[in-house]
C-alpha cells in the first residue's frame, strides 16, 4: 500500500501539537483493535497507534488506513525493528511509535516515516532527535508527573513531548501546562476494547478528551490576547 497521507514528519508534528491527543490501542484482538480506532477516529481523534503486541495488528491497521475518516491518521506502537519498520509502511501505516531508542527510530528516520519515539531521561531525549526522532514519547510518564516533563523542558525547550503512561481525563491538562504538546491515550481511553470489549463507553470518553482538547486549546488562545 502506497504510504501517503502525512505529507511529512513536520506535517504529522504539527497535526499533533494541532489535536493534543494520540490515541493507543493495545489488546488480544486484531478486528477489534480496528474497530476502536476507527471509533476514536469517528469521535475526533485525528492520530492512533495499534500496538505491533496485538494479534493481527497489520491487518487492523490495513483496515483502519483503508476505512479512516478524511484527516485521521493510523499508525503502529509498539515498533522495535527494522523489520516492523518495513511491515507498518507496507500494512499502510502513517507513522511509528516506539518505546524506546530501538533500531526502529533510526531505520524509522532513514525511511522517512515520522517517528515517536521513546524516552525518559534527558540523555535519552536528547539521544532521540539526534537520530531523527519527529517526537519524544515520554514514557512512562507517570513515574515523574508533569513536574518532571517541565524540568525536562528547561533544558530542552526545543523538543517535541508527548506524554503517555498512565495519563487519564483528570491529568491531561496537568501535562499540557507543563508543556506537552500531546498526550497518548490507552486504557483510560479504550478500556478493553482492544480485547473486544464494549465499544459504547470509548465514544463517550473520546469525545470528553476531544472536548477538553479543544477547551484547553481555546484557553491558550484567549491568554495569549
Amino acid at each position: 500500500m502506497e504510504n501517503t497521507g502525512t505529507g511529512n514528519p513536520e506535517l504529522l508534528l504539527n497535526g499533533i501539537r494541532d489535536s493534543r491527543l494520540v490515541a493507543i490501542v493495545r489488546g488480544s484482538d486484531g478486528q477489534a483493535a480496528a474497530k476502536a480506532a476507527l471509533v476514536a477516529m469517528e469521535e475526533g481523534f485525528r492520530y492512533v497507534e495499534i500496538a505491533l503486541t496485538t494479534p493481527g495488528a497489520l491487518q487492523a491497521i490495513s483496515e483502519v488506513r483503508a476505512a479512516a475518516p478524511a484527516g485521521c491518521f493510523v499508525g503502529a506502537g509498539t515498533v522495535l525493528t527494522v523489520r516492523d519498520v518495513d511491515n507498518v509502511l507496507e500494512a499502510g501505516g502513517q507513522f511509528t511509535v516506539t518505546p524506546a531508542l530501538a533500531e526502529s527510530v533510526d531505520e524509522s528516520a532513514r525511511q522517512g516515516i515520522p517517528v515517536l519515539a521513546g524516552a525518559m531521561t534527558p540523555s535519552e531525549a536528547y539521544e532521540a532527535m539526534n537520530r531523527g526522532a519527529t517526537a519524544v514519547k515520554l514514557f512512562p510518564a507517570s513515574i515523574g508527573g508533569p513536574p518532571y516533563l517541565k524540568a525536562l523542558r528547561d533544558p530542552f525547550p526545543d523538543i517535541p513531548f508527548i506524554a503517555v503512561g498512565g495519563v487519564g481525563l483528570e491529568q491531561a491538562a496537568a501535562y499540557w501546562d507543563a508543556g506537552a504538546i500531546a498526550v497518548g491515550l490507552g486504557g483510560p481511553l479504550f478500556g478493553d476494547v482492544g480485547s473486544g470489549g464494549d465499544l459504547a463507553p470509548v465514544r463517550s470518553r473520546a469525545r470528553s478528551f476531544v472536548d477538553l482538547a479543544a477547551g484547553f486549546g481555546r484557553t491558550a488562545v484567549e491568554s495569549q490576547r
